[in-house]
């Protein structure tokens, strides 16, 4: 187990959280997350969530049109 005092390497002197919260999401996040990873071909056409998102959205319009397929 590491010693508390001694420093981390990878923190900086100047991170600060004294003023964090811990555990504010903590329950947000035991509700049920969900991330999907897409691969960077995928990634690389949706730059944000939201085109994702719209994209996925038309798709599902489509093929509740019939136009697509299961």
């Amino acid at each position: 187990m590491k010693n508390p005092e001694s420093p981390d390497p990878e923190m900086r002197p100047e991170y600060d959280f004294s003023k964090g919260v811990r555990g504010k999401y903590a329950k947000r996040y035991a509700e049920g997350t969900n991330v999907v990873v897409l691969d960077p071909d995928v990634a690389a056409a949706f730059p944000t969530a939201e085109a994702v998102n719209r994209a996925l959205r038309e798709h599902l319009r489509e093929q509740d049109r019939g136009k697509i397929g299961s």
